[in-house]
């Protein structure tokens, strides 16, 4: 049962684990083999997977609709522009619902946020052994396919975001405004102190949930396949059982992805519209 348990604990360790490549307490530069040779390599690691799965559904996404875009044409369209204009006109109807000022970047921003998170959160119903088995006949001692299960990339967006908040705050309100919200809402001159400090952890907690929002839902519904994995090791009945649940929790896992990445674009396009606001 203590063997058991230890594998149990190593399988899950391990389909949790980046491949991280960083520098190794001796000075040299590699991939880390171990979890505490990944923690040890400090912030300036680089989470491969993370970094390649994303940068790829981001191509992946750009090739699809650019082709498309430049495939259209008028009469009856096919099945992929049938597709990728009800993307579009979802997202356009998202964007008028939600933003009231106009910005003209807004809309392909919402976009690809959306598609770009939907995509990255799709590869969570692939088989949980597929590519870290893979993986590791290559020679590589980790490998994880979601990277919206790092948060090192949904800070990432959220980080991005946020910026952006910060740069049309100040270009559509001035410095003066800009900092004027911060200061004299919502108790007025004399609440400055107050009004500093709550609105100051708005601000910052933008960013912060969006981030941890989507990292949190991702991560679970990883988990959650990872144990149910673990049960076809259980013998026969664990081994149905565990189908059983595998399907079921695919199925209802597909509204979790794609509500995490509508929840993250309509929560942007909410705060560049407030942005883009005088007062909110």
């Amino acid at each position: 049962m203590s063997s058991e348990a230890h594998s149990s604990a190593e399988y899950i360790k391990h389909h949790l684990q980046n491949l991280t490549f960083g520098q190794h307490a001796d000075g040299s530069w590699g991939l880390a083999h171990s979890v505490q040779e990944a923690k040890e390599m400090g912030f300036f690691a680089i989470n491969l997977d993370t970094m390649g799965f994303s940068i790829l559904l981001g191509a992946v996404f750009l090739f699809l609709f650019h082709g498309v875009a430049k495939s259209a044409k008028a009469g009856v369209p096919s099945g992929m522009q049938n597709f990728v204009e009800w993307v579009v006109e979802f997202i356009d109807g998202a964007v008028r619902g939600s933003f009231t000022a106009r910005n003209n970047m807004v809309a392909p921003l919402a976009l690809t946020i959306f598609v770009w998170i939907f995509l990255m959160n799709l590869m969570d119903l692939l088989p949980i052994d597929w590519i870290p088995g893979l993986a590791t006949m290559l020679g590589l001692p980790y490998m994880k396919v979601v990277a919206t299960t790092d948060p090192n990339a949904t800070f990432g967006m959220s980080l991005a975001v946020f910026f952006l908040v910060l740069y049309y705050s100040i270009k559509m309100k001035g410095v003066g405004g800009f900092v004027g919200e911060l200061t004299l809402q919502p108790f007025g001159k004399w609440g400055l102190p107050a009004n500093l400090l709550l609105e100051g952890v708005n601000l910052i907690a933008k960013p912060v949930s969006l981030a941890l929002r989507l990292f949190g839902n991702m991560y679970a519904g990883e988990m959650i396949f990872i144990l149910i994995a673990l049960m076809f090791s259980g013998g026969a009945v664990l081994a149905l059982t565990g189908g059983v649940l595998q399907w079921a929790w695919a199925v209802f896992h597909i509204l979790i992805i794609t509500l995490q990445a509508f929840i993250f674009m309509t929560l942007t396009i909410v705060y560049m519209d407030m942005a883009h606001q005088e007062h909110h």
